[in-house]
């Protein structure tokens, strides 16, 4: 597929910003896994465009790798770990970060992060929108962080009672209102007055 967002980078330079944006799990061995998630080019490109409009308006983007214990398939150093190439991760530039369970906060050193950098919004998007999206979506809103979720640019797979576009439609009313704004890609805006 190529390097689909290297063309859209930005410089980005260290610097307070109300906003942040939030990238969970694109990892191999969740997007290139046995069953492709649902619409998995289009998310990646909206997840694309999201890192370059944060990039451009210098604001930080955090990349969550889930990983399991040391002697497992999901180990910190497995392949199954690694964020996939097309996102153009700089780790000089980007905040990469490890978590061990659904939410993105728990054990984790982010919502420090986000308090030092001065956040109030929150941007997520990711994988998979019933597990690690939805929990970090609702952990985020309950810390105090207003939370936007890019309704076109999170995903998952079927499971044996829904289809993947069934969940991800449920999650996006389910959290709309209560926890999150919705918003898509294209819509979104990181001004600096958000």
């Amino acid at each position: 597929m190529g390097n689909i967002c290297s063309a859209l980078a930005f410089s980005q330079i260290s610097i307070s910003s109300e906003n942040a944006l939030i990238v969970i799990d694109m990892q191999q061995g969740l997007f290139r896994g046995p069953t492709s998630p649902h619409s998995a080019g289009a998310v990646l490109s909206n997840i694309c465009l999201l890192i370059a409009k944060a990039r451009q308006a210098q604001v930080p983007v955090f990349f969550a790798r889930h990983t399991g214990p040391d002697d497992s398939p999901l180990s910190e150093q497995s392949p199954l770990t690694q964020l996939i190439p097309e996102m153009d991760v700089n780790v000089e530039r980007d905040i990469v970060f490890i978590k061990k369970h659904p939410s993105c906060f728990r054990d984790t050193g982010l919502q420090l992060q986000l308090i030092q950098r001065g956040v109030k919004r929150v941007v997520i998007a990711g994988m998979k929108t019933e597990f690690c999206v939805d929990t970090t979506c609702r952990v985020a809103s309950e810390l105090g962080f207003r939370t936007v979720l890019i309704s076109d640019a999170h995903t998952t797979m079927d499971n044996e009672f829904l289809s993947a576009n069934e969940i991800i439609a449920h999650h996006n009313v389910t959290l709309a209102g209560p926890f999150v704004t919705l918003a898509t890609a294209d819509n979104l805006r990181f001004a600096p007055d958000e």
